[in-house]
């Protein structure tokens, strides 16, 4: 059979390694296996299957540094979990089989103890390798890492029944839902588990679940299971019938050739690397720092690091020589220069105006609060009252932009003083997103704007003490709606709506550190990010915490309420992007925005790249559509919840409609992207700091002792950064 592709030409930082012990893991693995009875009448595989596949040799590159016995231990866990694969394909995806399927995973988690002994008798090879994998292993691990494995195992098990429901519909996944669902099937978080364990050292509990570490392991899952996916396209399209494949994804999505399809992975997998890079060079120092850790933690950290390197190099290594995969005469010739195009942004360069269209697809109906009128006029008498207008704002710019509307489409059926405190927190959001860049992107601050962004919890005390005094109108507005907000809130509710809002103040230093490194954010960092920078958690929370009382906090953890909130956040976090993409390009020299990710990242023109983020959007709102009329009820019946549950999460359901709905409408109706709001305010000063003769830094007040201002139409903004520190530095 032809093959559909030419492999494309891979990077592949580092040189992979191998194991000086493989031959005895060849023997043990093998031995192994007939003792778990997976060959020889297994149905699955016989003896000749397994040694072709050579599971010890992935293992003996991906764990070049792992004594004999760690080589054994690791080679079962691989034959185990690949074995798992093809036994669940057999038995259940081919006879689309999901109740049998069910009942079959449910088992498997009785044999995964955290702690003690395992009662149950296994029935079938699948849980009898696990039975003795998970005795072998659990009981030399921490407590912490006990608990990370048994999600990562349970994830790789559970959500199988997510490829057998697309597989049972014949749906291809759009591909944000792609990438997030393969993370967890794919098995490659699992195997970063298990590199911890094969390099006997864990990551430390104290930094285990920080950005840093946590994009290291995402960024190395994604890597694995796009590598995996293009030497496995011929083999899962063509004699399997999966549809669960990111080329395939890839070709359905942009309606390409599978050959582009392929490469275009390939630019995904190098970019997903190179964010690894990137993360481990600029993140994990100051996080190590940051948290104290001594010097026997840090070098349990960088040999967890170097560990996923050696997997990565030794695992694609192990593609090019199974012959569970596809082999191509040559590579495609296509080279990626994911890395050139990212770092190659010019800022402030002229680009086409994008709107949203005015066939956008948002089928939810628009209700308006009757107390928007009372909303517009607490939005203009608050902000004035936190010192909102004083220099970014005006009156007249603020009514315009109307974050009233916005909020009376959200919360239409508030009353009075909850609508006020919706607004509030939409003024205090946007504002603090436009003073933020103007204090600290353009100086390229660092270590200012941290400082700033680390004052910000103080005004959220958790337990009623006396809040910092605040110093100017972002720290004032904070204490005002958190003492607003988390009086009526019970502790729980208190810390996770906090929690919220600090996911958003700390995002704004990860778009300062794209800007300050001139670099174009990965596509798959950028729209994780995204739900943050654009404050989706915190909004959308005021609805979660409404709800909390009557609805598990199990189910708002599940996959389809999980799924729901990140396809909605996603869908108005690139209506914000394709309606702000000039104003935010062109004229403020920003680069964290969606439809400049897609350009560069495609190295296509902006209005095509608008045009991928709008098909983007309507199949991430489908994907909302489908999850809440197919997947919610199978979960009520999953978990047998009550009426009074069922009928909690409806309703919030149709708030996160409103929510939607209530997005699309601010965008189409106010005017802060339109054209004259992009121009330099008349009362900009006349000559700039940047443009004034050169003075002794010390005869300069310190709000001008900086140099590298950029210059330009739009960057006359700056001055009234100027402005602000001045103030901010005269004695109260």
């Amino acid at each position: 059979m032809t093959a559909p592709y030419r492999l494309p030409d891979f990077y592949v930082p580092h040189p992979a390694r191998i194991n000086p012990h493989l031959e005895q893991a060849r023997a043990h693995s093998l031995a192994w296996a007939r003792g778990m009875e997976m060959v020889e009448g297994s149905g699955i595989w016989t003896v000749e299957d397994l040694e072709a596949h050579d599971y010890a040799l992935l293992c003996a590159y991906t764990h070049p540094d792992a004594s004999a016995p760690d080589l054994d231990l690791v080679t079962d866990w691989y034959v185990w979990v690949f074995f798992f694969d093809d036994h669940f394909l057999e038995t259940f995806k081919r006879s689309r089989d999901t109740a049998g399927a069910k009942r079959y995973l449910d088992r498997l988690r009785l044999f995964m103890p955290i702690s003690g002994a395992t009662v149950e008798v296994p029935t079938n090879a699948v849980e009898r390798g696990l039975l003795d994998l998970w005795t072998r292993t659990v009981p030399f691990r921490s407590p912490q890492w006990r608990a990370r494995f048994f999600d990562s195992t349970a994830a790789l098990l559970d959500e199988s029944l997510w490829e057998l429901g697309n597989i049972s519909d014949g749906r291809v996944a759009n591909p944000i839902e792609y990438v997030e669902m393969r993370r967890k099937v794919g098995g490659a978080p699992w195997s970063a588990d298990l590199v911890e364990h094969a390099v006997n050292a864990e990551v430390p509990a104290a930094v285990a679940s920080s950005r840093p570490l946590r994009v290291l392991k995402d960024a190395f899952a994604d890597a694995v299971h796009l590598r995996n996916d293009i030497f496995s396209y011929e083999r899962e399209t063509r004699r399997e019938g999966e549809c669960n494949n990111g080329v395939l994804v890839v070709e359905r999505f942009l309606g390409c050739s599978p050959q582009r399809a392929a490469d275009t992975v390939n630019e995904l997998l190098t970019s997903r690397l190179q964010q690894f890079e990137n993360t481990a060079a600029t993140e994990l120092a100051p996080l190590l720092i940051e948290h104290g850790l001594s010097p026997a933690e840090c070098a349990s950290v960088l040999k967890y690091v170097q560990g996923l390197q050696d997997w990565q190099s030794g695992g694609h290594e192990w593609h090019l020589r199974s012959s569970r995969y596809m082999k191509s005469s040559g590579p495609s010739g296509t080279v990626s220069t994911t890395r050139a195009r990212s770092l190659s942004h010019v800022p402030y360069r002229p680009i086409e105006t994008v709107d949203l269209p005015p066939d956008l697809y948002q089928p939810f109906p628009v209700r308006l609060s009757p107390h928007l009128d009372g909303a517009r006029r607490f939005a203009i008498g608050w902000a004035r009252e936190m010192g909102m207008l004083a220099a970014i704002w005006d009156e007249e710019k603020l009514a315009g932009m109307d974050f009233a509307l916005c909020a009376a489409a959200i919360h239409w059926s508030a009353s009075a003083s909850q609508l006020d405190l919706s607004t509030g927190w939409l003024t205090w959001g946007t504002y603090a997103d436009d003073y933020f860049p103007l204090m600290f992107q353009h100086s390229r601050d660092l270590v200012g704007a941290s400082v700033f962004v680390k004052r910000l919890p103080s005004f959220m005390p958790l337990d009623g003490s006396t809040a910092d005094t605040p110093t100017n109108a972002v720290e004032r507005g904070l204490l005002d709606l958190w003492t607003r907000t988390a009086s009526t809130m019970t502790p729980t509710m208190r810390a996770q709506f906090r929690n919220a809002v600090l996911d958003m103040t700390d995002s704004w230093l990860w778009e300062l550190a794209n800007v300050a490194q001139n670099r174009v954010p990965d596509p798959v960092d950028y729209l994780e990010m995204r739900r943050r920078t654009f404050g989706s958690e915190l909004t959308m929370s005021l609805s979660r915490l409404h709800h909390s009382r009557r609805i598990p906090p199990s189910v708002f953890a599940s996959r389809p309420v999980r799924s729901l909130e990140n396809a909605a956040a996603d869908y108005a976090c690139l209506v914000n992007d394709l309606r702000s993409v000039r104003k935010e390009v062109e004229f403020e020299g920003e680069l964290n925005n969606g439809v400049l990710v897609f350009s560069h990242f495609l190295a296509c023109p902006i209005p095509e790249a608008a045009a991928h983020t709008v098909a983007l959007m309507t199949a991430r709102l489908q994907q909302f559509e489908r999850v809440a009329e197919v997947d919610l009820p199978q979960l009520y019946d999953d978990r047998s919840l009550d009426g009074a549950v069922r009928a909690a999460v409806d309703g919030y359901v149709d708030e996160l409609r409103d929510w939607i709905a209530g997005v699309v409408l601010w965008h189409q109706r106010t005017t802060r992207y339109d054209a004259p709001s992009h121009r330099p305010s008349s009362d900009a000063p006349r000559n700039p700091p940047w443009r004034r003769p050169p003075v002794p830094a010390g005869a300069l007040p310190a709000a001008d002792r900086r140099v590298g201002y950029p210059s330009g139409l739009g960057t006359s903004a700056l001055s009234l950064a100027d402005r602000l520190r001045a103030r901010q530095e005269q004695p109260a």
